[in-house]
């Protein structure tokens, strides 16, 4: 039987940050840092969920000159909709973040 799409032991890990603060904004380098995924796996999964409608993303300038701007992300009511099904499906052995990270506010 298929793997139901984005159930991956990975994007789980992502959900999990999300829904532990659903209205926060996320930026990657945080998300990667908590969930313990390498960039080259946490942004695609970010990207397929934005193209998806399931994040929103802005864009926060650098708070330091010549530093970039920072790309944030929150899940939409459909994202976290989905991540709580997703994680409720998982059951308790869903992949808890591995480190926390003082998140941007609001």
């Amino acid at each position: 039987m298929p793997r139901q799409p984005d159930s991956s032991p990975q994007t789980l890990r992502v959900f999990r940050c999300l829904v532990d603060d659903p209205q926060g904004w996320h930026y990657g380098y945080a998300l990667s840092k908590q969930t313990g995924l390498a960039p080259g796996t946490l942004y695609p999964i970010l990207a397929r969920l934005v193209d998806r409608g399931l994040l929103e993303t802005r864009w926060e300038p650098a708070e330091q000159v010549g530093r970039p701007p920072r790309h944030l992300y929150r899940a939409t009511a459909d994202g976290l909709d989905l991540a709580n099904a997703r994680l409720a499906a998982a059951g308790p052995a869903t992949p808890a973040p591995t480190t926390l990270i003082p998140r941007t506010a609001s």
